[in-house]
């Protein structure tokens, strides 16, 4: 006898969710990260992504606090295993019996030759946006009597802190006081409207032989082209070549990304939370956050009424308007909140009835719902805006999003991103930080 609600495999039925409810929506979430997990960290989705992604790990912990703080925590010892000597947090952990499953894997990086890189297990080179303090300060309110028993933020403040230093240090290489991308993929946003026009001039000559085992996964009409691939692959074949140095002047990809740099501004408060439950001083975390969100500044677009990138190697802005430029919103305080509040509700976004928030400006030519980053919306960027609209007083657009962040991910069989509009399906299915976020909404907590 099946659950109410439910199909014979367990399913839900279109439009059940709202009839069965916030419990069965956390039962199914729930047992999509326990059969993602693999003894010490939860994959992304079981077919298409193979490994362990640093900023999904992050989300999915966020989710787990709710259901197991201690496999929360043990998710991120997980990643910290994987940490480089100057301090960076890779994209990627490899799991070795997966090396054929995903591209480019273990084999192409070939981390543990590089200076500096753990040699007990093999990672990317590349990074992903901070959100790290800020999940490992969420684990420990989760349950701060087990998270003091087993000195969780004790193991990890010095780790996290020296993650922090690696990204404003030898990333900082305009100078500006932001973090910079050296690749697409460290956006998260893969093939944003917003790396068009330097994508432009990245040769697409690879060395390597382009397997596509992810499109086994998913259909090629959702997925980066092959071309996109080519210089995707001829950028980290570079990076790795140059031993991930961050010092090679000639390189073409440079990045100043609100998104990235607003989760490290969230992330050096979370660090100041951490510094002050350990009895140690706030103030460096307070200021650094402090100077990243007034060097974000610079990347305010007035005509679009967001933020937005900016190229290094010239200086220019890109003037697309995409959900990354209105993460700033979690900042508090920030000079522009009223005009991305306006552009949120308005035609770019959320107006037209959208369900969650697109990815991309739904005003552009070039808009496509269905397309990875170029139209539709992502679970972990509608969570992050229903953040930061509770924390700006928008209590009810807050739960609205929530509400069908949970809703069409039951609906949909928990998918990677959907229509902003019609909440259609796409990418695979049984994605973990859909799963560990419809999770989170279902408590109705305001995050901290």
């Amino acid at each position: 006898m099946n659950t109410p609600g439910t199909t014979d495999d367990g399913g839900m039925h279109p439009g059940a969710a709202a009839e069965v409810g916030a419990a069965q929506i956390a039962a199914r979430s729930i047992a999509i990260l326990e059969a993602n997990w693999r003894k010490t960290h939860t994959v992304p989705a079981g077919g298409l992504y193979p490994h362990q992604w640093s900023w999904d790990s992050a989300f999915i912990a966020i989710g787990l606090s709710r259901m197991s703080p201690r496999r929360a925590g043990q998710e991120m010892d997980a990643l910290f295993a994987g940490q480089w000597d100057d301090g960076r947090l890779p994209q990627i952990i490899f799991d070795p019996y997966r090396d054929k499953d995903y591209a480019p894997g273990a084999s192409f990086w070939q981390s543990s030759r590089i200076p500096g890189a753990p040699r007990h297990v093999e990672t990317a080179g590349l990074v992903q946006p901070p959100n790290h303090a800020w999940a490992v300060w969420k684990i420990h309110q989760a349950d701060p009597a087990e998270s003091r028993r087993r000195s969780f933020l004790e193991r990890n403040y010095s780790k996290l802190v020296h993650w922090h230093e690696y990204l404003s240090t030898r990333r900082d290489r305009g100078g500006s006081g932001l973090a910079c991308i050296v690749h697409p993929w460290e956006s998260g946003t893969d093939n944003s409207p917003l790396w068009d026009t330097v994508m432009k001039r990245v040769p697409g000559n690879c060395k390597t032989v382009l397997n596509r085992p992810d499109l086994q996964h998913a259909d090629a009409g959702e997925r980066p082209s092959q071309k996109e691939y080519g210089k995707y692959f001829w950028m980290a074949e570079r990076y790795r070549d140059h031993n991930c140095d961050d010092a090679d002047p000639d390189y073409p990809f440079l990045m100043e990304d609100p998104l990235f740099n607003t989760l490290l501004a969230v992330s050096e408060l979370a660090l100041a939370e951490i510094a002050g439950e350990l009895g140690l001083s706030a103030g460096p975390h307070l200021e650094r956050a402090r100077e990243i969100s007034a060097a974000l500044e610079a990347l305010y677009v007035p005509d679009l009424g967001c933020y937005s990138a900016r190229d290094v190697t010239d200086g220019t802005m890109v003037h697309k308007a995409t959900v990354n430029g209105l993460i700033p919103l979690l900042l508090t305080d920030l000079p522009h909140a009223d005009a991305l509040l306006e552009t949120l509700y308005g035609p770019r976004f959320m107006g037209n009835d959208a369900l969650m928030v697109p990815s991309y400006d739904a005003t552009a030519e070039d808009h496509n719902p269905a397309l990875y980053w170029r139209g539709p919306a992502w679970f972990n960027m509608s969570w992050m805006v229903s953040v930061a609209l509770e924390q700006q007083g928008h209590s009810e657009k807050a739960a609205f999003l929530r509400n069908n962040i949970a809703r069409l991910a039951a609906e949909q069989d928990f998918p990677e991103y959907v229509d902003p509009w019609t909440g259609a399906a796409h990418g695979t299915r049984s994605f973990s930080w859909t799963a560990a976020l419809a999770l989170e909404t279902t408590y109705h907590g305001s995050p901290s």
